[in-house]
């Protein structure tokens, strides 16, 4: 029997092998089966496959979005049974349509969440439907309103926190060991160290003890730019002095004072109204990165910018390593990229980059002069909060 002109068992026109009338044209077949609004805006417009069926569950609208998710051309699907169009099943090889039975299922039924369902072929679809029903919420279904979404995104997602929780469990493992095994030692043998033993088991505890703090705040971060929940407050900010900080912080850690060189005048720069935090941060972030991934001196410069005519402040961090080859360089602002001297959780430079960006600047990465890396933001000197 000809599936283009046979109703199936859900068929809003009742006995099951019914033959449906050809759906009528309406506005919602516009040229490109696009649908026409008060705002001129066409089903064809729209980021996500739009699929729509009548009261007979015959297919009046599949959009340009539907037709590449589905690889079924809208002419070959306009007037056909939105069930032979879109055969769904789920991951059980169940029918969904037979399932739902969409136009004889729930009368108080207004819509399907989003969930992953499958065409025949085996391509996965992350599938929403609404249903627009005739006079009353409980009246008979008058439209099917199915939206359409590929699961590329999804799947790296699922990917990226399946990497972070591997990478997570991974620099957790180490400090949490040391942690440990240390405490348990020394709890179970204080009387047997000398005084100098136990204070570099403590300072180990203590510097693992940091680790796993550092960990925590990187994936608190990572957190908060994703979800555009950075927050920024503004102050005056002393830039030069802030990178001394930094660079202070360092040579009390234990590197070599010498190893580290600041190039700046602050007569020449213009007066800068940032997040004195996040300026540390970023700062912090880059000169870790040039002493363990590059190597040689270590610079900072500091310099006034502009953007779009605006007044900023430019920052670059350079070293003297090997550098970062030029098809790595769209790379290294990603989650979990390491250089070569594999260490730390990967976190640090796309932290910065989302940090930057938060306060309105950019960040890029170029062959410093003298060889090895060298990271530049800019970020805009912003005004004093009225």
């Amino acid at each position: 029997m000809d599936k283009t002109t046979t109703g199936c068992s859900w068929s809003a026109a009742g006995e099951p092998g019914a033959v449906m009338p050809a759906p009528k044209p309406t506005d919602w077949r516009e040229p490109a089966h696009g649908t026409s609004s008060a705002a001129g805006i066409t089903a064809d417009e729209l980021p996500d496959g739009l699929v729509v069926a009548d009261e007979h569950g015959r297919v009046i609208v599949f959009n340009r979005a539907a037709a590449r998710l589905t690889g079924t051309a809208a002419e070959e699907a306009i007037g056909k049974l939105v069930s032979d169009v879109l055969a769904f099943h789920d991951a059980d090889e169940q029918d969904w349509w037979l399932f739902v039975d969409p136009y004889h299922g729930m009368a108080t039924r207004t819509r399907h969440p989003e969930r992953s369902l499958y065409l025949n072929d085996g391509t996965e679809l992350l599938v929403t439907v609404g249903y627009v029903r005739d006079g009353e919420r409980s009246g008979p279904v008058h439209r099917l309103v199915i939206s359409l979404r590929g699961n590329q995104a999804r799947a790296r997602l699922e990917r990226s926190r399946a990497e972070l929780v591997s990478t997570v469990a991974h620099e957790l493992r180490s400090p949490l060991t040391s942690v440990k095994g240390f405490t348990a030692t020394l709890l179970a043998k204080w009387h047997r160290f000398t005084d100098d033993q136990k204070r570099v088991m403590l300072e180990t505890v203590n510097a693992d003890a940091d680790r796993v703090t550092r960990l925590i705040t990187e994936l608190l971060d990572v957190s908060r730019i994703e979800s555009g929940r950075m927050e920024v407050h503004r102050q005056l900010v002393d830039v030069p002095g802030r990178a001394r900080r930094v660079i202070a912080g360092r040579v009390a850690a234990g590197d070599p004072e010498d190893r580290f060189h600041l190039e700046a005048d602050p007569g020449a720069l213009p007066e800068t109204w940032l997040d004195a935090d996040k300026i540390d941060q970023i700062l912090g972030n880059l000169v870790e990165n040039a002493v363990r991934h590059g190597g040689g001196t270590v610079t900072i410069v500091v310099e006034s910018a502009q953007i779009g005519g605006d007044q900023a402040v430019a920052v670059s961090v350079r070293d003297q390593g090997e550098g970062i080859p030029p098809e790595m360089a769209a790379r290294v602002f990603r989650q979990f990229w390491r250089g070569k001297r594999r260490g730390g959780t990967g976190l640090g430079l796309y932290i910065v980059k989302g940090l930057v960006e938060a306060l309105g600047g950019t960040i890029t990465v170029y062959r410093a002069p003298e060889g090895g890396a060298e990271f530049r933001f800019i970020v805009p000197a912003g005004a004093p909060i009225a």
